[in-house]
């Protein structure tokens, strides 16, 4: 399973046998809570709780009194495919980690994980209400 590491401890799980210890490169991202409302009784948040058995998990606090910086990092080695290469075919692991970082800082900061509007070329389109003028987007 994954490794905790909290103010310079590690908590770790049990890895599993024949596991690859090397690992990929650290994905940070700085969360405006304490280590102790990220990570409540030393469990992961939601969106981190699935790859618990293939991640590292690092907390420290940010500099400034800013919060806590969570980093991760895949323990089962790196991607087969170098950068650009595997982003472009979609087997970019470090993007997914990104992802999930970035779901786990909103969800700790506003509760919710925020979604972007939709593009202008996506949202229907349709007269506003009580304009006497030509069609505009949604």
């Amino acid at each position: 399973m994954g490794r905790l590491i909290r103010d310079g401890f590690t908590l770790q799980r049990t890895r599993r046998a024949g596991a690859d210890t090397r690992s990929g490169r650290w994905q940070v991202v700085t969360v405006g809570v304490s280590a102790a409302e990220l990570l409540p009784d030393g469990r992961w948040p939601e969106p981190l709780r699935p790859l618990a058995d293939a991640v590292e998990l690092h907390l420290r606090p940010a500099p400034g009194g800013r919060g806590t910086e969570l980093a991760i990092r895949p323990l089962g080695g790196v991607a087969t495919l170098p950068g650009m290469a595997a982003h472009l075919v979609g087997d970019d692991p470090d993007g997914y980690l990104r992802q999930v970082l970035r779901a786990v800082r909103q969800l700790a900061e506003t509760g919710e994980v925020l979604r972007a509007d939709r593009p202008g070329t996506e949202r229907p389109v349709g007269r506003r209400p009580g304009a006497d003028g030509p069609v505009v987007p949604g």
